[in-house]
Order: structure tokens, then C-alpha cells, then sequence
């Protein structure tokens, strides 16, 4: 299905005639599919690593001429109003995971330079960055490197985008789409090393260096910090160096808080193949702090043998929720006990939330900048009775009770924008073995996040650049059912987006996300019959070259 587009920046086929250039002799200057397609594994494994490039002289005179021409046609077919600017939900890229490299240091500016113009003369409103813990405080307590950062920055600002940041506290890799790796500063883990459980552990003793165990939240383990000081040191020390530049270039700050950013546990963990699409998870409540907490809880409630470990009976990360005692349809987690554990286990992780907020809130106040936190969409096993896979990852969701009005109220209290994935998904397209159902899922949040009173962001979970994804996130993005989004950020930017066909793709979105996503062309399905889930391979598969991953 061709589409037409009102821009000039779909990157097509290029004209020699000199006279009297159209919009369409501009759409098509620069290809990116004359470039030798690479194999679905060598995509996944430089999706991240490399911006596009604009080589050749004529290249950046046609370049320079599409962004020119893009602005007047923009400011032609989207007039701006009262009513269409109530309706407009703004659309955010994400950056590469690697765009600032392992030396501190803006990793290919002049390619960078030239996708930021591309996104700009596209109509997105602006970038979105990981700005990563491991990088930035790699050197010693409190030594910040913000250089990559600040070259980034002033470049964004120059081209006219904006910039959500993202204060990732968390290791880059270990997770399907984690391209490279960045693990946790240096410093921090040797503190791991002398301390083990200052990590999430499994029943098994499976340590979990994403992130640090909230457990101990609270407590002086990090050189005489507390986690929770360390977070808010290192969000001072970026408001500090950037003050000139949040509120008006940087419009939103994500607080990282977990495992891939998200507010979550990390119970889900791809490393070394420990788990895999659709398993249920692990509880991850087994270090020695989260352990005390539980006896704590327990023993405040006079029943001492709930608090000496977790559930027996939650079964082995790849199992589903009938293979176990406490997952199954009547199985334990409807019980006193189970009750019991879950209100602890959940309840732990929105105190670790509402302690992240309530520091960033302090910090950034005043500023300007919207404050987001990130939910996981975990939609498998979403229409059984217990919600297996939410529940380990923390969110106390089942057939009888709404775990997500509880996060959508604690955000709202800080003013806070719920950030959720998965809006580009539908139930169609998933394994019926799983029970997915990502559309009821986003339903859900929506109405919580109305109830609550907080606005709702979006991203799309896999890195997918069809109509029919683009689709589903605008027909996602409108207050049919529950809020409409304030915002979409797209994942990610990397060289197949600027392939042709995807490219259309995502002009044409940009657009109709500008007139409030009523205004669709695309296709309503996915015509190149992709997998769609994470790292399910059905039987007789016969496409499994572009199997994708949550992030």
C-alpha cells in the first residue's frame, strides 16, 4: 500500500531535475534502502549502535533544501489552533542506548547532528536520552562527567527539538533490545562485590546486578549513602549543570526506578536465557533486606512463619500459571497468605516509587520540566485469574483488584506523568498459549490513570516501524476509553527508521498524532507478518527473522 505523504521528508527516490523541484522530487533525496540489508540478528545487534549518515556534498544540499521546504509544507497542512493544539499529542524519538559512549563523550556527533535534522523537518517534537549512572558517576562518589551530555544538549537546542531525559539508574544490558553494555558505576560494584545482597536475589541465590535492591532504600551501603541520597545527588548535580536548559530544551524528566527504568522488579531477567517469553517469573524478595522486611511485616501481623520466606508453591521463571500452586486459577494467591504476601511485595515497591518522587519532585520543582515515571506493559498471562507475570514483576493485579490504580494515584499525588508501553499492540497478534491481552492492559492503565487524575504518556514496547503498529498506538492515543496520551515516544531511532517505507511510516504518524490521531492513512494490519511478541517461536514459524523483544 503506497501512501502520500504532505512532507518532504521521506527519504526516497532522488531527482536530478534542477528546474523546478516538487515536494515529491524532495521526499525521495536520501536512501537508506540502496544500503545492503544485514540479517535480523546483525539488525538487532546494531539497531542502537549507529545514527544514520548523510554523506556527499549534493546529499547535504538536499538535505538542507527538504528541511526548508518540510517547515513551509508543515506550516501549510497543519495550522495551528486552539483546538487542533488541545488535540496534538506531541511525538518523542528515542536516541540510541549508546549515544554518549563508555569515555563520557557524544558518540558520532555529525551523524547525530544529521538524524536531528531528519526528526525535525519530520514534525517530532523532540528526543528522548538515557542519561546513565554507570557513565556519568563512573569515575567515584559524587565525580559527575556530564560533557557527552552538555554536547548533546546544546546540539538539540540549536535544531529547535526538545529533550525528555531519562535518569537511568539502572544496567544496560542483559535484556533482549540491550545492544551494548553499561553496567553500574564501578565504584558501586565493588560494594556489590563486598555485599551481595545490596542486589535482587531469586529463591535460588540468582543475584541481579540491574539494579539496586530497593530493600535497602534506606540504608547507609553505598560509602556512607543511602540509595535513595546517591539518586537524588546525582538529579541535583544534572539540574545544577543544566538549570539554563530544563524547562525550556528539556521538557521532562523520567525517573528511572528499576530494572530497564521501570518501576517494576527485575522478574523477568533475559541473561544467560534465564527467562523467556511467556514464563511466569520469580519473585525477586530473597537478599537479606528484603527477607528482614518480610519477617517484619509477618511478625507485626503475629503470623511468624508467613514472614520466613516467600512463596513455595510460585513455581520456575519459564512455567505458566496452571504448572503452579500459588498461580493457578484457585491456587494460593486468592488465599489469606497469599493476600498477605502480594500487599507486602507490591506495597514495598510503591514505597520505593513514592521515595524516588518525592526526591525528584524536591529537586526539580520550579523548573519547569514534567516529571514521568515508566510502567511495564506486561500483558502475558493478563487474562488468567492471578496475572502471574505482574504479580513477580510487583504489580498487584488480578480478576479482582486493580493494581494499577494504586501506582496511577501514588504518581498523581507528585504530579507525576504515568509513562506505559506496549500502545502499539494488539491481542490479535499474540500466541493464544500465552493469554495475552496488551489492548485490555492499556484499557486498564487508561482508566486508572483517569480516575487518579494523572496525565498518560506512551511508548510502543517493540521496535517495530509498520503502519499497523503505528495504527494501534492512534487509535491508543484518544480518550475514547479512559485519558487520551500527553505524549508518545517512539522507540527508536536507528538506521532501519530511515529506511523508505518506514520513514513514510512514521511522517505520516507524526502527522496524524499532530491532528489528535483522527486523521489515520495507514494500514490497519502488519503486512509483512512479523512476530510480535518476545522471543516466542510458534511451531511451524516460518518468519522468525524479525523476532522482537520488550524494553
Amino acid at each position: 500500500m503506497a501512501l502520500t505523504l504532505h512532507s518532504s521528508t521521506s527519504f526516497i527516490k532522488s531527482k536530478d531535475n534542477r528546474s523546478s523541484r516538487t515536494s515529491d522530487d524532495f521526499t525521495s533525496a536520501i536512501s537508506f534502502s540502496q544500503m545492503k540489508q544485514p540479517s535480523s540478528q546483525q539488525r538487532a545487534k546494531n539497531s542502537t549502535h549507529e545514527a544514520p549518515t548523510f554523506s556527499g556534498r549534493r546529499n547535504l544540499f538536499i538535505f538542507r533544501r527538504m528541511n526548508e521546504l518540510g517547515e513551509k509544507l508543515h506550516g501549510m497542512t497543519v495550522p495551528h489552533s486552539h483546538s487542533h493544539d488541545n488535540l496534538r499529542v506531541p511525538v518523542f524519538v528515542m536516541l540510541p542506548l549508546d549515544t554518549i559512549s563508555l569515555g563520557g563523550a557524544l558518540n558520532k556527533p555529525r551523524a547525530m547532528l544529521a538524524s536531528l535534522m531528519a526528526l525535525k523537518s519530520a514534525g517530532v517534537e523532540g528526543v528522548m536520552v538515557d542519561v546513565w549512572w554507570g557513565l556519568v558517576e563512573k569515575d567515584g562518589p559524587l565525580k559527575y562527567n556530564w560533557e557527552g551530555y552538555t554536547e548533546l544538549i546544546k546540539m538539540v537546542k540549536k535544531i529547535g527539538l526538545k529533550l525528555q531525559v531519562v535518569m537511568s539508574f539502572h544496567q544496560c544490558g542483559g535484556n533482549v533490545g540491550d545492544s551494548c553494555t553499561i553496567p553500574l558505576p564501578p565504584w558501586v560494584l565493588e560494594e556489590i562485590s563486598k555485599n551481595p545482597d545490596l542486589v535482587y536475589t531469586d529463591k535460588s541465590g540468582r543475584r541481579n546486578p540491574e539494579y539496586i535492591s530497593l530493600g535497602c532504600d534506606s540504608l547507609a551501603v553505598l560509602r556512607g549513602r543511602t540509595p535513595i541520597q546517591v539518586y537524588s545527588d546525582f538529579m541535583r548535580s544534572f539540574r545544577k549543570r543544566f538549570k539554563d536548559y530544563i524547562g525550556d530544551v528539556v521538557v521532562e524528566v523520567q525517573v528511572g526506578m528499576g530494572p530497564c527504568g521501570e518501576l517494576r522488579y527485575p522478574s523477568y531477567p533475559e541473561s544467560n536465557g534465564t527467562w523467556r517469553f511467556p514464563g511466569i517469573g520469580e519473585f525477586q524478595c530473597y537478599d537479606k533486606y528484603m527477607r528482614a522486611s518480610l519477617a517484619a511485616a509477618a511478625e507485626a501481623i503475629g503470623k511468624d512463619d508467613w514472614g520466613q520466606q516467600g512463596p513455595h508453591d510460585a513455581g520456575q521463571y519459564n512455567q505458566f500459571p496452571e504448572d503452579t500452586g500459588f498461580f493457578r486459577r484457585d491456587g494460593t494467591w486468592n488465599s489469606e497468605y497469599g493476600q498477605f504476601f502480594m500487599e507486602w511485595y507490591s506495597g514495598k515497591l510503591l514505597d520505593h516509587g513514592e521515595k524516588m518522587l518525592n526526591a525528584a519532585n524536591k529537586i526539580f520543582q520550579g523548573t519547569g520540566a514534567k516529571l514521568s515515571g515508566k510502567v511495564a506493559g506486561i500483558h502475558w498471562h493478563y487474562k488468567t485469574r492471578s496475572h502471574a507475570a505482574e504479580l513477580t514483576a510487583g504489580y498487584y493485579n488480578t480478576r479482582h483488584r486493580d493494581g494499577y490504580l494504586p501506582i496511577a494515584r501514588m504518581m498523581a499525588k507528585h504530579g507525576v506523568v504515568l509513562n506505559f508501553t506496549c500502545m502499539e499492540m494488539r491481542d490479535g497478534e499474540q500466541p493464544n498459549e500465552a493469554n495475552c491481552s496488551p489492548e485490555g492492559l492499556v484499557r486498564q492503565v487508561k482508566m486508572a490513570t483517569k480516575l487518579a487524575g494523572t496525565e498518560l504518556a506512551g511508548e510502543n514496547a517493540l521496535e517495530r516501524y509498520d503502519g499497523g503498529a503505528f495504527s494501534q498506538v492512534l487509535a491508543t492515543s484518544r480518550s475514547d476509553s479512559g485519558n487520551a496520551l500527553s505524549a508518545f515516544t517512539y522507540l527508536r531511532m536507528n538506521k532501519r527508521l530511515f529506511e523508505a517505507e518506514n520513514w513514510r511510516n512514521l511522517v505520516e504518524f507524526v502527522k496524524s498524532m499532530s491532528e489528535g490521531g483522527r486523521s489515520t492513512r495507514l494500514p490497519d494490519s502488519d503486512r509483512v507478518g512479523t512476530d510480535l511478541y518476545v522471543g516466542f517461536i510458534k511451531q511451524n514459524n516460518v518468519r522468525k527473522e524479525s523476532e522482537a523483544a520488550l524494553v
